[in-house]
């Protein structure tokens, strides 16, 4: 506290406008035992002391490292050190928005490169200079559609990240957009196409590739039934999945948005990250944020330039395409260093070993008493679990072992308490499979660990 400014008066009005009597009021939500914290430490002792006891408290945490199997949007994956090598160069952290074209010649170059990579990624004509995050970037799209249509009305898939769907409640209830829920195949877990009744008078037909589920949805016959409707179809894309699945323009979308997460950027306690929106041409004036372009000057020499800037900060407001959108062009660069070390085929083969050791443990574990898969519909790196007696004590159960067997979705829904889902990436090894499997089997009470090992 002798690094804060606040007197305790100023404590006490700033809890009282919150609503609580003290500080241990205000962290109550919080077990008793995860607020204990007493440090056996003398007051002002060195700095060269002082470090190794808050390390060897640090190191007292059970992190799970290549045993974690969360996903739900937000991944664990291998960064090259090359990315964070190159985005800790002062040029790149320092720098902020690039107002002055002529001396952010080098932040406007990235950005373009960005808007180049994305473009490639999902089959689309241009894209901006990314936005705050996958979900605040999937209402962009949904709006920049109800822009384009002059339509009051938004159809969201239920498979789409519970999450994001409520992110474009959230946004759409300012404008008074209805958002309305698009089924689900109990069966395979794709997103039924709507009718033409279901989509009269919707701007757009909201979709996730692949589903918060896992399952890959079939994104031509969801663009014919928005087309047939007047609809645009946006799709919310997973990057993991952009070197093997077919991208989103090339099946007939007319937006993609998602989230730069997965790649060149670790979950990092869940941000910061970038969110990518890109479309057809013909939108390209209802694109929120800012777009880079590439022309050259008077003495014919190649740069770079804010050539859409579409934002409050630049126009006035009523004219604006949005007003809460970020470049977190830092974020973005990251991907854009980690994309161009991987290449085409480097990301091909990156969704090719998510895809094969996914598929591997699913069949492995729904050999086990007790699981059964949610759905029968084509998954790529993720998929749903049916647990029997529960997900969260199934998970619990597994974290005592030393394995974060992945998401309970009762979390989101009190319905799917039964629900796991789980996310295989290559940071996974055939080892950490295994330890899944055999803590699994033990969890259950199977009775098979012993079997499972002497396989191995």
């Amino acid at each position: 506290m002798s690094y804060l400014p606040h007197t305790d008066a100023d404590r006490a009005a700033m809890l009282q406008v919150i609503g609580v009597d003290s500080i241990d009021d205000l962290f109550a939500a919080i077990p008793a035992d995860l607020r204990t914290c007493v440090l056996d430490m003398a007051p002002g002792i060195p700095e060269s002391e002082l470090a190794p006891k808050v390390t060897a408290l640090a190191d007292a945490n059970r992190t799970y490292g290549s045993r974690s199997f969360l996903g739900a949007g937000c991944y664990q994956i291998y960064v090259p050190a090359a990315v964070r090598a190159l985005t800790a160069r002062s040029e790149f952290t320092t720098s902020y928005t690039p107002y002055q074209a002529e001396v952010s010649q080098g932040t406007l170059q990235h950005i373009f490169e960005f808007q180049t990579a994305i473009c490639e990624l999902t089959a689309l004509e241009v894209a901006n200079a990314s936005m705050y995050d996958g979900p605040s970037a999937l209402a962009e799209g949904a709006f920049l559609a109800a822009r384009h249509t002059r339509r009051d009305r938004i159809v969201v898939s239920a498979a789409v990240h519970p999450e994001a769907a409520e992110v474009l409640r959230t946004y759409s209830s300012g404008p008074g957009l209805p958002v309305t829920d698009s089924t689900v195949d109990p069966a395979t877990g794709r997103t039924n196409p709507p009718t033409p009744e279901e989509l009269e008078g919707a701007a757009a037909l909201v979709v996730q590739q692949p589903n918060f589920f896992g399952v890959i949805e079939d994104l031509a016959l969801l663009a014919d039934a928005a087309h047939a409707a007047g609809a645009l179809l946006v799709v919310s894309q997973g990057l993991l999945a952009a070197g093997v699945l077919s991208p989103p323009g090339a099946e007939g979308a007319d937006v993609a948005v998602g989230d730069v997460q997965p790649i060149g950027n670790p979950p990092q306690f869940g941000g910061p990250s970038a969110g990518f929106l890109a479309c057809r041409d013909q939108f390209i004036r209802q694109l929120p944020g800012r777009l880079v372009g590439k022309t050259v000057d008077a003495d014919r020499r190649v740069c770079f330039s804010l050539t859409l800037q579409a934002r409050e900060q630049h126009i006035r407001r009523e004219k604006a395409t949005s007003n809460i959108c970020s470049n977190q062009a830092l974020a973005a660069l990251a991907a854009t260093i980690h994309l161009a070390l991987l290449g085409p085929v480097g990301l091909r083969q990156l969704g090719e070993v998510c895809v094969t050791r996914a598929h591997s443990l699913c069949d492995r574990l729904t050999r086990i008493d007790g699981f059964e898969p949610l759905f029968s519909g084509t998954f790529f790196h993720e998929f749903t679990l049916r647990v029997a007696g529960g997900a969260e004590s199934f998970a619990a159960g597994m974290r005592r072992l030393g394995v974060d067997p992945g998401v309970p979705l009762g979390r989101f829904r009190p319905e799917w308490s039964d629900l796991l889902l789980v996310a295989v990436t290559e940071m996974n090894g055939p080892d950490d499979l295994t330890a899944y499997v055999e803590a699994a089997r033990e969890v259950m009470g199977d009775g098979k660990a012993t079997g499972e090992r002497s396989r191995r």
